[in-house]
């Protein structure tokens, strides 16, 4: 069933050029699987979170319809996935993703808090860097607008509608704030490495631009 689900998934997917793709899936689940070694888990039930937890994104189908699930509930009929894993799929979905953080929504399950740290562990570290990179060039976003500087934290809609306004800005209007929303000691430990990433790869960054203005600010994130 899994596979079926797994294919069905690289389907739903196949056309994504903004780092949301089925990659970020196969990365998603392989971490769940790790954070969760030696943990009382349901393995199916953590499979089908990683699997299934961003194929209704809004940024894929928009923000009405990413609230019904159509996808996710689609693919799991469609493998005969059963009616009571099916209600315990979506409703830890449903608090995953850093727009329902920011509206103060997290999983409570312990299934979906490893699934969420895995997810927002592979927005940060290097992987991090490759994947905003790609969404701002997909989106046709500057890459660095030296003059242009973090704003103070924005709700979920507003990050919704407008994201940033350049890509280095998206470092500090999210990137740089996950170290803080681990639920799982494993990934508070994960995340504090990929961390410590980004800061020396900005640090970096501001030097070779000579943008010594942001590296106080960039203090704040160490």
């Amino acid at each position: 069933m899994l596979m079926k689900v797994k294919s069905l998934v690289k389907d739903a997917l196949s056309h994504d050029q903004t780092g949301h793709g089925f990659d970020h899936i196969q990365r998603v689940l392989d971490l769940s699987m790790s954070f969760a070694k030696a943990q009382p888990i349901d393995e199916e039930l953590i499979s089908l979170i990683a699997l299934l937890h961003d194929v209704d994104d809004y940024k894929f189908v928009g923000v009405e319809n990413a609230t019904l699930y159509k996808n996710a509930r689609s693919i799991m009929q469609a493998c005969e996935v059963n009616e009571s894993l099916q209600v315990k799929v979506l409703s830890n979905i449903q608090r995953i993703g850093y727009n329902r953080c920011m509206e103060g929504i997290r999983p409570i399950t312990l299934e979906g808090q490893i699934v969420s740290d895995a997810d927002m562990c592979d927005a940060i570290g290097a992987i991090g860097i490759i994947r905003v990179t790609t969404y701002g060039l997909a989106k046709g976003q500057p890459y660095f607008l030296p003059n242009v500087f973090p704003q103070p934290s924005k709700d979920a809609d507003a990050y919704r509608k407008n994201g940033s306004n350049h890509t280095i800005n998206h470092f500090f209007d999210k990137l740089l704030k996950i170290k803080s929303l681990m639920m799982t000691d494993m990934g508070k430990k994960e995340a504090l490495a990929r961390h410590q990433f980004l800061v020396n790869f900005l640090e970096q960054f501001f030097k070779e631009e000579k943008a010594d203005a942001w590296l106080p600010i960039l203090n704040n994130f160490r």
